[in-house]
């Protein structure tokens, strides 16, 4: 990856929408010059896919959720393959340390937690902290 490459990574990351004709235009390069980076950058598996952010609020689903799970009583993989059918759910990293995996969640509400909470506690040991305000959402590339 070159600056220009880099450059190109950083609007996109703010606006995976922008026309390659803008891109070309903030770039200062030809339109086939962009489509053929993004090619390239795509094949290299550097940019994995265009996607968006949602406002979890305006979608219903104010409270985020940060899940500790420890002493696991099950096999890490069904373990895993129960988290990806919580709806609520949207990560899951398995990690060293004392928690066997980390889960960031979003529900509609304290009953909706305590729910998602009563679901996983067959699995381990759950321990649950509500996040009050984020610094750090999503950070661009640069």
């Amino acid at each position: 990856m070159d600056a220009i490459d880099r450059k190109m990574i950083s609007i996109l990351q703010k606006n995976s929408r922008i026309s390659v004709s803008k891109l070309s235009e903030e770039l200062s390069l030809s339109r086939p010059s962009i489509n053929e980076r993004l090619i390239r950058l795509q094949e290299k598996g550097v940019i994995e896919t265009f996607t968006l952010r949602l406002s979890l609020p305006k979608i219903g689903k104010p409270i985020l959720l940060i899940i500790h799970v420890s002493a696991l009583k099950v096999m890490p993989d069904e373990f895993e393959e129960h988290i990806k059918k919580e709806k609520d759910v949207l990560e899951c990293y398995r990690v060293t340390g004392e928690s066997s995996h980390i889960l960031k969640a979003a529900v509609q509400d304290v009953n909706a937690m305590r729910e998602l909470i009563d679901r996983l506690i067959p699995f381990g040991l759950v321990n649950t902290s509500t996040v009050l305000s984020t610094t750090v959402e999503y950070r661009d590339y640069e």
